[in-house]
């Protein structure tokens, strides 16, 4: 049977940039996936085939494995690899194609790679952050002339560099511009055919390589698990592609099926954590595609439209417009990222008198005289996820309870990134530049310590939702957290204790 190969035209070009032209050669086509972590609904990869079958050459995806990124320990790395091995086999039983994981540093190990296979072509994902940014700029370097590397926005609906070629003042600015663009990329996405021509050749063996498919995840994801233990796996959040797309329309509780219809009124109340989607950590790994979340929501819009059309505004406006800041603006999460008008008022009113002042340890801890703080703090620690809601209200007391505004990013940062299972993400670093520096806000009335950023209180939460009634739904989720680290730890000693044949 003859293959047809997934037209060029499959791919808007504005979807693609080239970061380095150049290669002549017809060797190798390789698709090195970070942010998107899937088969399907994935226009990087769909792009690597086309390019493969253009050039009458094998694919092969490859990942690189980090030690640690960012503060990343066993709750994050743990989602991503059980995630990952699940992707190698449909990968390879679906389209034949190989998944190859590196180890160490990718400025080392992909360029390696490239250049033992022979490769022509590298296509990578985007990211708007600088790490990844800088490796492409040093992997650049290192391979000169002999590869071509293409970028993909396989995250995004609208591409970043699309939707706005400047930085965005907020939400307002940016929002018709990417409505706009949306007939012509908010499409269904094209089915993904085997490569015209499969990989042969072996794994390099200059380098530590191994494939999910033929080492044990107990080789390739215990140690990682071990090294970050201190932050344990979730276990109410269930990785990789299938599930994620049974979370946004699954028939026993998908959002879209079951629980759409709740999200325009509910999606704000701390207390109402199912009137989420539930998608976030799946969108953050890129276990599913924003597009697809869309596309499937836009087909629905009839049953309940307020709903949709709010949770397209969360899905694709807002989140761009974080991709648009950490892209445009180089300091994304420092105070020097901050209009001018936020740095003024934050440093005029830094000698402010605190209420209190709290070292990191002790609002780690969730030891701060803050019953509702603590609960939101408890929350993200035992749970890997705090409500939308609370993020707002925690990081705006960390503000108020630190010497200055510095420090209340840098902790903000630090816990966010450290327990969320979503953290070091674009929306996570917009969401603390938001609350502690006013990006993407207006000044407000002045007052101590905010200046004119906008200030929430214990009071204005208590007219929002039942407070009394969140703190006791996060002191039933610690308690049932600590209960099942308990059991896990007496079978892990009991399995230790049995003889060895």
């Amino acid at each position: 049977m003859t293959v047809k190969p997934v037209p060029a035209t499959m791919v808007q070009p504005g979807r693609i940039r080239v970061i380095k032209p150049g290669s002549t050669r017809n060797g190798p086509v390789i698709y090195w996936m970070f942010r998107d972590q899937r088969v399907s609904d994935n226009w990087a990869l769909i792009h690597a085939v086309d390019e493969a079958n253009k050039r009458n050459a094998p694919i092969a995806v490859a990942f690189n494995l980090f030690d640690s990124f960012k503060g990343a320990n066993a709750r994050q790395l743990g989602f991503m690899l059980r995630g990952l091995k699940q992707l190698q086999p449909f990968l390879f039983n679906s389209l034949h194609i190989p998944f190859f994981l590196f180890q160490g540093e990718a400025v080392e190990t992909i360029p390696k790679f490239l250049v033992e296979c022979g490769a022509s072509l590298l296509v990578t994902d985007f990211t708007p952050l600088r790490e990844i940014r800088k490796f492409k700029e040093e992997i650049c370097e290192k391979l000169g002339d002999l590869v071509s590397i293409h970028e993909v926005d396989a995250h995004n609906v609208v591409p970043v560099w699309e939707a706005s070629s400047k930085l965005e003042y907020g939400a307002r600015t940016i929002r018709s511009k990417i409505n706009k663009l949306l007939p012509t990329y908010l499409i269904d996405f094209p089915t993904l055919q085997p490569p015209n021509m499969r990989w042969n050749s072996s794994p390099p063996p200059f380098i530590g390589i191994n494939s999910l498919k033929t080492v044990s995840s107990i080789n390739i994801i215990s140690p990682f698990i071990r090294k970050g233990a201190e932050v344990p796996e979730i276990d109410w959040c269930e990785p990789g592609e299938t599930a994620a797309l049974e979370v946004l329309k699954g028939s026993q509780n998908g959002f879209l099926t079951k629980r759409l219809k709740n999200y325009a009124t509910d999606r704000n109340i701390p207390l109402k954590p199912k009137a989420l989607s539930g998608l976030s950590p799946y969108l953050h790994f890129g276990q599913i595609s924003a597009q697809r979340c869309a596309f499937e929501a836009r087909n629905v819009r009839k049953v309940a439209p307020e709903a949709v059309d709010a949770f397209v505004e969360e899905l694709i406006v807002r989140r761009e417009l974080a991709d648009n800041f950490c892209y445009y603006q180089p300091h994304y999460d420092s105070l020097m990222g901050a209009w001018e008008w936020a740095r003024k008022t934050l440093m005029d009113h830094v000698s402010d008198k605190r209420e209190h002042l709290y070292t990191r340890e002790q609002l780690e801890k969730a030891q701060t005289a803050d019953p509702l703080w603590n609960a939101s703090q408890l929350e993200v620690v035992h749970y890997g996820k705090m409500h939308g809601f609370m993020r707002m209200y925690w990081a705006k007391k960390i503000l108020e309870w630190t010497s200055g505004p510095e420090e209340a990013l840098a902790t903000a940062i630090y816990l966010n990134d450290k327990y969320e299972i979503d953290g070091r993400d674009p929306s996570g670093y917009v969401g603390c530049m938001w609350s502690i520096c006013g990006v993407h806000d207006q000044g407000w009335r002045e007052r101590p310590v905010f200046g004119k950023i906008r200030y929430m209180n214990y009071a204005g939460c208590k007219r929002k939702f039942n407070v009394d009634g969140y703190i006791a739904y996060v002191k039933k989720l610690v308690a049932e957290s600590k209960k099942r680290k308990a059991e896990a730890e007496i079978s892990l000693g009991q399995k230790q204790k049995e003889p060895r044949c």
